[in-house]
Formats: structure tokens, sequence, C-alpha cells
């Protein structure tokens, strides 16, 4: 496990984690700053939250995989794609990049502008029972839209992977953001919160809501939808950061599979990359 420390490529995923999730969280929340000259407007807010994750999967989609998201990470750890290792730096870094993001957002808005800083909220007729049922079915879908769109038995031109994940991201942000503003990201929700200092009292629906959808719909894929049969042993050399060669057959000439996304087969490690 600790082989993967060593590793330059590692160290490059985990940083691709920080930097993209930073990203994502600036132009995102950014988007649902309320300007007096520009009106807030759900299409704008669910298109900026869609193109920004889209933009960042496509980025470093070929360098960690792409999961800017705590949930999609523990989802990927419950279906045994990922080791613990690489899901405890993961999702340290997405936290760490939301507090970033959400602190350089903070930085350049004018004061009469920033507000809460679009932190995520319970409209008052919501109960958190109901805002966690809603996050879970948002991010439910998305985790359903990544493991089907990157699930690497599959061949043929299946299109963009980050074009399917922002559409999957605004689907969610349009029905969502009456309710809660929407989250579907633990990490989206808390740095904004960390940076103004509020933490609304129903803060768990954004932390238990998305990672319990997130899994369910990994373990649901995995295992009824498209069943992906692994033995015990396999499973437990993922997890602890060996990971086993897969044989691939050769893609036919029109299928060949796009490069941009590889939330399953995370970068290997060779020698030459060891510190």
């Amino acid at each position: 496990m600790l082989g993967e420390l060593r590793s330059l490529a590692f160290v490059r995923a985990v940083f691709a984690e920080f930097s993209a999730t930073m990203v994502f969280v600036f132009f995102g929340a950014g988007s649902a700053l309320s300007w007096s000259t520009a009106p807030l407007n759900t299409l704008q807010i669910s298109l900026a939250f869609g193109l920004a994750i889209a933009t960042m999967v496509q980025g470093v989609g070929h360098i960690s995989g792409a999961h800017l998201n705590p949930a999609v990470t523990l989802a990927f750890l419950f279906g045994s794609h990922i080791s613990m290792l690489r899901a405890l730096f993961y999702i340290t870094a997405q936290v760490l990049g939301g507090m970033a993001g959400a602190a350089v957002l903070y930085g350049v808005t004018p004061p009469s502008v920033r507000g809460d800083l679009a932190i995520n909220n319970l409209h008052p007729e919501v109960k958190s029972g109901h805002a966690f049922v809603l996050e879970a079915i948002l991010t439910f879908q998305l985790v359903l839209c990544i493991y089907a769109t990157t699930d690497d038995r599959r061949t043929g031109c299946l299109g963009s992977q980050a074009l399917a994940i922002g559409f999957s991201v605004t689907l969610g942000h349009l029905i969502g953001i009456p309710f809660t503003g929407t989250s579907m990201n633990p990490a989206r929700s808390f740095g904004p919160s960390v940076v103004v200092g509020k933490f609304p009292h129903h803060w768990w629906v954004f932390w238990v809501g998305p990672i319990i959808g997130g899994v369910v719909a990994g373990q649901l894929y995995d295992l009824v939808l498209f069943p992906r049969i692994k033995k015990s042993l396999e499973r437990l050399s993922v997890l602890i950061g060996h990971f086993p060669d897969r044989d691939k057959d050769e893609p036919e000439p029109c299928k060949k599979p796009r490069p941009e996304l590889g939330l399953r087969d995370m970068p290997k490690f060779s020698e030459k990359e060891k510190i």
C-alpha cells in the first residue's frame, strides 16, 4: 500500500484532484453569487456547474480519474476499484481543494456580493429528511452515469464521457437548486461553509446524502445492472494498493475506447516514476 506514496504518478494524481476541485468550486459557486446587475438564473447556475465538471474531467481524467467528489471516491472504494490509501488522499485533496476554491472566490469578490458564498441551504419548507433523500437520489444518478460511461468493458463510439458526466451534474442542479441549492458533492458544500464560517444545522445532509447515494449506485451497477465478478483476493489486492494486470481484448477499428477518463483504470506506476 505504501508503495503508492513513492510514485510521482500518485503525487500528480492527488495534486490533480486538489487543483481540479478548486477550479470546480470556484466556477460553480461563483456562478451562484447574487449580483444586482445579473439576477440569478437556475439554468445558468446548472450549466456552470456542469460545464465546470466536464472541463475538469477532460483536463485531469487521464491523470487522477477526475473524481473531484468524496462521494464518487467512496463509491469506487466500496466497489474495490481504488485503494484505501488513494481514497484517503483523494478525499483530503478534494476537501482542501474545495476550501481553496472558495477562498479564492471570496478574495476576488466584492464584499457587497459575497453574501454567504453560495453555501448550500434548505428551502424553508423542505425538511432535512426530504433533503437527505433528494441529495442521495441526485448523487445516485451521477455515480451511475460515471460507472456506465467509464466501464472498460464497453466498446463502441460512446461519445464524450466528460460531456455525459457534465450533463448529469447539470441535470442534478436543475432539479435540486430550489430544494437545497444542490450539493451532490460534500467538498463543494464544505469549502464555502468553512470560508464564510457558516454551517447550517442540517450540514450532515450534504455529506451523508451524496455518500450513500453514490455508494448505492456503484454497488447496484457492479452487482446487479452489469455484474463485475471479482474474487475476494482480487478485491483485497486493489484495496491494499496491488493492482492486478487486466487482460483486455484489442478494440475493433471503429471501437477505440476514449482515453479522456480512466476512473476505473488508475495510472500504473513504473519504476521510472518512483521517487
